[in-house]
């Protein structure tokens, strides 16, 4: 085999490292005052937290830890394909499930322990149907080339 085939990233590799910088990203945003609004108002954990990242998503301190952590796990997995396809399948799965929890939790409550709020809501259900759809597509096309 050539060097090059040995070193290319597979296609749901580099998705996955993507996927994985932006919630890096977003979880190091969630610390920045003015990229999050009402920064005074972070909390550790919980619904009581008013502080918005982008004045928009409601986060806490261990919300935007959740994104960073995740963030390393994609970056962790995508080093090999199987890795990458199950972090994107695996990380869609959970964010559909954020995506229920955030419509029967009430938001104002304390089981809004994460903290979640509609735009959250939506934003959960973009992310776990766009990462379960490009963990099956990336994923299918990669193991169409390995038969």
């Amino acid at each position: 085999m050539s060097r090059t085939a040995t070193t290319r990233r597979a296609t749901v590799q580099s998705i996955a490292v993507v996927v994985a910088a932006v919630f890096t990203l977003v979880g190091v945003a969630g610390f920045i005052p003015g990229l999050t609004t009402n920064y005074d108002q972070l909390m550790v954990a919980g619904h009581e937290s008013g502080a918005m990242l982008l004045g928009l998503f409601a986060v806490s301190v261990f919300h935007n830890i959740v994104h960073l952590a995740f963030g390393v796990v994609g970056f962790l997995m995508s080093r090999t394909v199987n890795g990458a396809h199950w972090y994107l399948i695996g990380g869609g799965l959970v964010y559909l499930v954020l995506f229920v929890y955030g419509l029967v939790v009430d938001h104002g409550s304390e089981a809004n322990f994460v903290p979640v709020n509609p735009a959250d809501n939506w934003l959960h259900l973009l992310l776990g149907v766009g990462m379960l759809g490009l963990g099956l597509a990336a994923g299918r096309g990669h193991a169409a080339r390995r038969r």
